[in-house]
């Protein structure tokens, strides 16, 4: 089906548009499917062009589920050659034809009259003249629609992309040259855009307000992207090729208006900020910020003096105490004098926050006091010398993420690369084993082999499991390049399929690499190999995750516990009280234990064991009675709660927005303050289980007391939301969406997870259940008891601790035996 569409004026000069012709040819009911996706090819003049065009365009958009729609701002034959070629092309085909008076904007404003009428949730923009091959720009809009991203942009100056298509050495040194020039005008803004200046890149229709676009010229994407400036955007790698037929529209007279329109955005984008800096009285907030600083570093010296000089204490412990007396008055006066009328969130979660900021700092602190002591400084001295060293450092990240507003038009710092091209050889500084001395069996589903020992899947270690039969082998290996580089980059490759993920750092930095197998394997550096639990945690449960799927299975973020043969599943988002709620429920009322964070669930409702060791957050303390601990430990686990519960989180999570090494920032933290994890038995005695069947479903909330049964649909969505919330940390958001396991993709994968997720709810009732004063232990046992008048549910046919004897095979959702 061919939408012909020509533009029409009012009286008032604003354009209207009304379908002039409407002709059948032959592409059935399905045409007239909204599409996913529209290509948007503004043409001039192409006639030579459209059928080259057309035939190749319409074999790469078919399986998209595109429509094409030319903008033609045509004096010759163009239109007519659309008319007479369409009926033979495999996709849905509209023009919008702007008579002469009617061209405003150039190839930009073509480009948004074209907006106007697509019809696709997805826009794909590219020329006329073969010089974006169909073949790439298909790539590239299936990267857009998969990546989860705002704008995907075709690039010649990343990778393994080229502009060889460009005609002359003078058009080469024309478009670099241009190119450098808004990279230096916007410096920040195009951090992560290697090719600004693009005709090729496609874009989710929602993410773009086209009544911000005022474009002129042929610029269009960057008129995109300076309007937009919190657009995620991803590049794709592609060969600029010679034009096909035809000539090029370039001229001194479109430079002209380029270098134009360049100042204009400059202005605007100036403009802007100087009225968010007059709103924001950023300079009057710093030096208030500084005044309650200094009586900060009084009380902390205060402090300091009695701990250290009359108690005794030894000066790096009497730092750190000092260090919370003083925050709790610094955060009081913040709150009070600076930010009255700017605070986002809530109180508490600011508090966690501000004592997370300080407490991290003061790791940073201690060794330079330590070294200024062993120099011959003052221990007063040395402490406030240290906190005066970072003054900025704190004012920066209390007013942009404690107290700012942090989105507000901030790009994405990671830069994210999909580069069809074949991987380049990995090259090792030196020679490193291959042997796996570490192997785990994952509910007889997964198998995992690996160079580091990994503590959460202590409780599935496989020996027996052979070193070169595992789906997921982790290896230490020389990952990135040596140099350092200015920001963060995840590179996606080709033949064979791989994922690279690169920090700031060089080697020295936390990078990895994972090659999409059979089998997948995972190569980190040595920062890394030195912090098991982020890796684990941030890459290889991702990957655990997507792979059970494709078998069948769902690593789904719950808790489980079997009370009286009765299985009872708990949800939660991250640190709302899951994990104390556990333990009281084991200490008080017996049971066995499956899980506290994530659990794996079948499509029949059956449930296996997952008991990874348990992270004792700060409001877990409470629950925890446990007599094994030693005194050292309990002081440590003191500070480490605190560390490492949601402030010290939100921090780390608010700080992966600015353009900072934050998952080696993490791995640092790790390794210096390894988190409080403890397996459930040594906190409260308890049997362990293998599998059982849910018979309930709680999802706990904090709030006023209230419990209310929740429908299936949405059950579902919670516990999509409470599941993909566990993955928060960087560089998940990068990382899943590139992921292809067992021929799925990201968008299959996570279909298949509802399926699965839907299938293992339609047996189990699921209730919200909220409290305002953690009483979810006492609540669940009461509920159970009153709705089982006497009936007791099945017991889990397992008694004993589990060794997997029967492998589930790839498709397969039966449970382990």
């Amino acid at each position: 089906m061919a939408h012909i569409v020509d533009a029409r004026t009012k009286t008032d000069g604003s354009e209207v548009s009304a379908v002039d012709e409407v002709f059948d040819m032959g592409g059935g009911a399905g045409a007239l499917a909204p599409p996913r996706l529209t290509v948007l090819v503004p043409t001039r003049n192409e006639q030579e062009s459209v059928p080259l065009l057309l035939d190749r365009l319409g074999r790469a958009a078919a399986p998209l589920g595109a429509e094409i729609l030319f903008v033609d701002d045509s004096d010759d034959g163009t239109v007519q050659e659309v008319r007479s070629l369409s009926a033979n092309c495999p996709v849905p085909v509209r023009l919008l034809h702007r008579p002469p008076g009617l061209r405003g904007g150039g190839l930009g404003g073509a480009v948004v009259a074209g907006l106007r009428h697509t019809r696709g949730a997805w826009v794909l923009v590219m020329d006329s003249d073969l010089q974006h091959p169909p073949e790439a720009a298909a790539l590239l809009a299936r990267t857009a629609m998969r990546e989860g991203v705002d704008i995907a942009v075709g690039t010649r100056y990343a990778g393994r992309g080229a502009a060889a298509g460009l005609e002359s050495a003078a058009r080469v040194a024309t478009s670099g040259g241009a190119t450098r020039l808004v990279k230096a005008v916007f410096p920040r803004l195009l951090a992560t855009v290697s090719d600004p200046l693009s005709g090729l890149f496609a874009f989710r229709r929602d993410a773009i307000d086209t009544d911000r676009l005022n474009p002129l010229g042929f610029k269009i994407l960057l008129e995109i992207l300076v309007r937009h400036p919190s657009a995620r955007v991803a590049e794709v790698a592609y060969s600029f090729a010679p034009r096909a037929a035809g000539h090029s529209k370039a001229s001194l007279r479109e430079g002209l208006a380029f270098v134009r329109h360049l100042g204009r955005l400059r202005r605007g984008r100036l403009a802007g900020q100087l009225r968010h800096e007059r709103d924001g009285h950023q300079w009057i907030r710093m030096g208030a910020f500084g005044v309650v600083g200094l009586s900060g570093v009084a009380v902390n010296t205060a402090f300091l003096w009695a701990f250290f000089e009359v108690l005794g204490v030894h000066h790096l412990l009497a730092a750190a105490l000092a260090t919370q007396f003083s925050t709790g008055w610094n955060f009081l006066l913040t709150e009070g004098l600076i930010y009255r009328g700017r605070r986002p969130g809530t109180r508490t979660g600011r508090a966690g926050r501000f004592f997370a900021l300080n407490n991290v700092l003061m790791l940073a602190r201690l060794p330079l006091i330590q070294w200024l002591v062993l120099a011959g400084t003052g221990v007063l001295t040395a402490n406030a010398a240290t906190l005066f060293l970072l003054f900025l450092l704190r004012f920066f990240v209390s007013d942009r993420v404690i107290y700012g507003e942090g989105e507000r038009e901030r790009r994405d710092p990671v830069r994210m690369l999909v580069d069809p091209a074949p991987a380049a050889p990995v090259v090792q500084a030196k020679k490193r084993p291959v042997y796996l001395p570490y192997r785990y069996d994952v509910a007889g589903t997964v198998t995992i082999g690996s160079q580091i020992q990994l503590p959460e899947l202590e409780f599935f270690r496989a020996q027996w499991v052979p070193d070169g039969e595992v789906d997921i082998a982790v290896r230490v290996g020389d990952v990135g390049r040596r140099g350092m580089r200015r920001r963060a980059a995840l590179t996606e490759q080709d033949a064979p399929a791989a994922l690279r993920y690169e920090e700031h750092l060089g080697r020295l930095g936390a990078n990895f690499r994972v090659h999409l197998g059979p089998p997948i394997t995972v190569e980190v550096g040595p920062l890394l190999a030195r912090s098991p639990h982020v890796v684990y945690t941030n890459i290889v449960e991702a990957l655990l995750r997507f792979v059970l799927i494709s078998r069948g299975r769902m690593l789904l973020h719950s808790a489980c516990v079997e009370l009286d043969g009765h299985g009872v599943m708990l949800s939660a988002l991250t640190d709302t009280g899951k994990t104390a709620t556990i333990l009281r429920l084991l200490r008080e009322h017996g049971g066995r234990f499956l899980s506290d964070d994530m659990t794996v669930v079948d499509a029949s409702g059956t449930a296996v064991c997952f008991p990874k060791p348990l992270t004792i957050s700060s409001h877990t303390l409470r629950a925890v009675q446990a007599e094994d601990l030693t005194s050292k430990e309990w002081r440590r686990l003191n500070f480490q709660s605190r560390l490492h519960s949601k402030g010290g989180r939100s921090i780390a999570l608010m700080l992966s927005r600015f353009n900072l090494p934050i998952m080696g920032i993490n791995a640092l933290t790790q390794i210096l303050v390894p988190p409080p994890k403890y397996s459930v038995d040594r906190l409260v005695p308890c049997r362990l289980g293998s599998s059982t069947q849910v018979r309930d479903l709680f999802i706990i909330e904090r709030g006023a007391p209230r419990l209310a049964d929740l429908d299936g649909t949405s059950a579902l969505e919670q516990m999509l939301v409470n599941t993909e919330d566990a993955y928060g940390f960087p560089p998940y958001r990068y990382l899943a969406p590139a992921l292809r396991i067992n021929g799925m993709d990201y968008d299959r994968l996570r279909d298949r997870e509802r399926e699965i997720l839907a299938g293992f709810l339609s047996g189990v009732r699921t209730r919200v259940l909220a409290s305002d004063c953690f009483g979810w232990a006492d609540e669940i046992p009461r509920l159970l008891a009153e709705e089982r008048n006497g009936y007791v549910g099945p017991r889990s046919a397992v008694e004993a601790w589990p060794r997997w004897g029967i492998r589930v095979a790839p498709g397969s959702a039966g449970s382990a035996a």
